[in-house]
């Protein structure tokens, strides 16, 4: 299709936010009403800290540098990657 024939085409939009509200709600709903966000994230954190423990010297040289390079989050609250 060339430039010239872009005038006769019809604009195609859909708003996602009625369904982006349904799907947020579906989360919810099956998250059910005993979730814990706060003990989530507390889980997690013990999840990570017991992956990364009992690293022999290599293997902590490693880990150390590949959250030097952003690759693994470091420690402290927020951890996100910074990629």
């Amino acid at each position: 299709m060339n430039q010239d024939n872009a005038t006769g085409l019809i604009p195609f939009t859909i708003d996602l936010t009625l369904e982006e509200a349904r799907r947020r709600a579906e989360v919810m709903a099956a998250l059910g009403p005993d979730w814990d966000p706060v003990a989530a994230l507390r889980g997690e954190d013990e999840a990570y800290a017991l992956l990364y423990s009992g690293l022999d010297a290599e293997q902590q040289r490693t880990y150390d540098l590949l959250v030097a390079a952003g690759v693994l989050p470091g420690e402290g609250p927020g951890r996100a990657a910074a990629h």
